[in-house]
Parts: structure tokens; C-alpha cells; sequence
């Protein structure tokens, strides 16, 4: 297998390459990892896997088409998995280019270069977000009709379409997954546990919108990892999954548990902020599927990954 990751500068697409290169090793050639090292990669992400013999690195944008078929020709490509995206709410709101480019051009262009090369499987990671607010039950399956409520959330809806559209139209090997927050080591600063993290580290106040009422389901990395890696290589073409851990907790008590790992009182910290625009009350995963077709589950608990990205925030800040 010649797999090209996308995006593995990044912070879950670099734990799925260690993820590969530490467990998976025996099924792959090479692994060629595609980024385009905007702000949000960092090299220091990978660095462990640079000696690999297995491990290649291209510094390419998924919207420069000719260098992305160069990539696919020199390697011999023929298994892709896609992580690479603008990934920040925030960021689509007050700048939604950068999301239009990277999340649909960018999809749209490995498509393109996935059928050209015949490739025998490419899989699409894709977010929760898609499927819009929640109300105060039921949980997102993968029948859930998609409703996205910001630039972010709408260009993946898009992409999604666009994968679908190749299974369905050109009988391109595809399979999405759709995931809850995840949170772990190596996640950048400006994501919501990080940078509750950083902000006790410096000892200035979390900013928290709203009441903090919010409810958002997390899975840890590592698990999340696991799941794509058995979609992609036991999902059925032309399907999608939805991955997550039963976990929703409310963004209020996400602070409260991380300050209680660090013996400290949550009042101390917390500065309420405006809402965001468009802020949507809450997400939960339904992961039935995933657990009974492809005998996938979880293992860690959210206790046990808040002390492990903690400590690791602790020893690399």
C-alpha cells in the first residue's frame, strides 16, 4: 500500500501517521504525508517519524492541482485518507476564504487526482458539525440530514457531497466518517481544551462564551485514530460512519474537570464572553454502526485522556 495522508502536520492527521508507522507498519510501503504547513501544522508534530524509512513528506497544497498529480505519479499512489482542513469555527466567520479553498477546492482536487490514478481506496475525514444544532435529545447518525450553521461546518457539508458524488457518479472507492471533538496531545493552542490549558499555565482568564451551557461529545486521538484506520480498511464503499465516544459533557464542565486535575478553582479562571454567531447548542454522536459493523470501540475514558493532555501540555509548554 502507497498511502498519501493528507494533512499529517496537522494535529490528528500526524497521531494517525505515528498511529501507522508505530502499529500498521507491516501493510504499508510508504506513507506520504501531503501539507501545506499553514498555521495550524507543525513540524514538530511529525518530527519522530522523519528517520522512518517508510515516511515521506511533501510540501504541497491540495489547490495546486498539477503538484498534486506529480505526487500521485512519483508514488505510485493508490490508497488516500483526508484530513487535511480549515478547521476553526472562528476562524470561517471572520475569514471564510481560506475555508471554501482548502475544504472544497482542495477535496475537489484530490478527487480528481484519486480517479485519474485509480485508486483503490480514499477515505474522507470529516466532522459532526455538519449535521448542525442537536436539540436537548437524540444523537447524530449517519441518516441525520445535513444542516450546517457556519462557513466551517458548510464547506465540509460540501466536501462530503462532493465524495459522495464520486462514489456515486464515477464509482470512486470512498468512505466518509463523521467525528465528535476530539482533544489529545499536539492539538493547537487555539482549540477550546488547549487553550484552557495554556490560558491556566499563564494564569490569565478562559474565555467563555456565553453561559457555557454548550454540549459538545469528545473522543481522545488515539481512539479516534483507531476508528478511521477501520473504516478505511473494512468500511464499505460508499458509506459513512460516524465515530464517537457516548461522551458529551457541557463546556462549562470541561473547565471544571480540567481544573480539578490541577487543584484549582474553575472561578478563578472563567471570563464569560459574548457568544459566538451562529452557535449551536449541542452535538452527540450515535456510533452504533461503527461499533456493531466494524467492531470498533473506544478505550479511553475522558478522565484518564484529560491527565494524559495535561501532562503532555505540561511538558511542552
Amino acid at each position: 500500500m502507497n498511502l498519501l495522508v493528507t494533512g499529517g502536520h496537522g494535529f490528528i492527521g500526524s497521531n494517525f501517521i505515528k498511529m501507522i508507522l508505530e502499529k500498521k507498519r507491516d501493510v504499508v510501503s510508504k506513507v506520504v504525508n501531503l501539507d501545506a504547513l499553514t498555521y495550524a501544522a507543525d513540524t514538530n508534530n511529525i518530527k519522530n517519524c522523519e528517520k522512518d524509512e517508510k515516511y515521506i513528506f511533501e510540501h504541497a497544497d491540495l489547490v495546486e492541482f498539477s503538484k498534486l498529480l506529480s505526487i500521485f505519479s512519483k508514488y505510485k499512489i493508490d490508497h488516500v485518507v483526508h484530513f487535511a482542513a480549515e478547521s476553526h469555527v472562528d476562524n470561517s466567520i471572520s475569514d471564510p476564504d481560506a475555508f471554501i479553498e482548502s475544504n472544497i477546492l482542495g477535496t475537489f482536487n484530490l478527487l480528481k487526482a484519486s480517479r485519474r490514478f485509480n485508486v483503490k481506496k480514499i477515505h474522507h475525514v470529516s466532522t459532526d458539525e455538519v449535521y448542525g444544532d442537536l436539540g436537548p435529545i437524540g444523537k447524530f447518525s449517519e441518516t441525520t440530514a445535513y444542516n450546517p450553521h457556519n462557513p466551517y461546518s458548510a464547506s465540509k457539508a460540501s466536501s462530503d457531497f462532493l465524495v459522495k458524488s464520486y462514489f456515486h457518479t464515477y464509482g470512486l472507492p470512498t468512505t466518509i466518517s463523521n467525528c465528535s471533538n476530539n482533544y489529545g496531545p499536539r492539538q493547537h493552542k487555539e482549540k477550546f481544551i488547549p487553550k484552557i490549558i495554556n490560558c491556566i499555565q499563564n494564569k490569565e482568564k478562559i474565555p467563555l462564551y456565553g453561559s457555557g451551557q454548550n454540549i459538545r461529545d469528545w473522543i481522545y486521538v488515539d481512539d479516534h485514530c483507531e476508528g478511521v484506520w477501520e473504516v478505511f480498511n473494512h468500511g464499505i464503499p460508499g458509506e459513512t460512519y460516524c465515530i464517537g465516544a457516548n461522551c458529551e459533557k457541557k463546556n462549562i464542565d470541561i473547565i471544571d474537570v480540567i481544573c480539578n486535575t490541577l487543584n484549582i478553582d474553575s472561578k478563578d479562571y472563567v471570563m464569560h464572553v459574548e457568544d459566538r454567531l451562529g452557535h449551536d447548542r449541542r452535538y452527540a454522536i450515535d456510533n452504533t454502526k461503527i461499533l456493531n459493523k466494524l467492531n470498533w470501540k473506544p478505550k479511553t475514558s475522558f478522565k484518564e485522556g484529560i491527565k494524559k493532555t495535561i501532562k503532555w501540555y505540561n511538558e511542552n509548554n
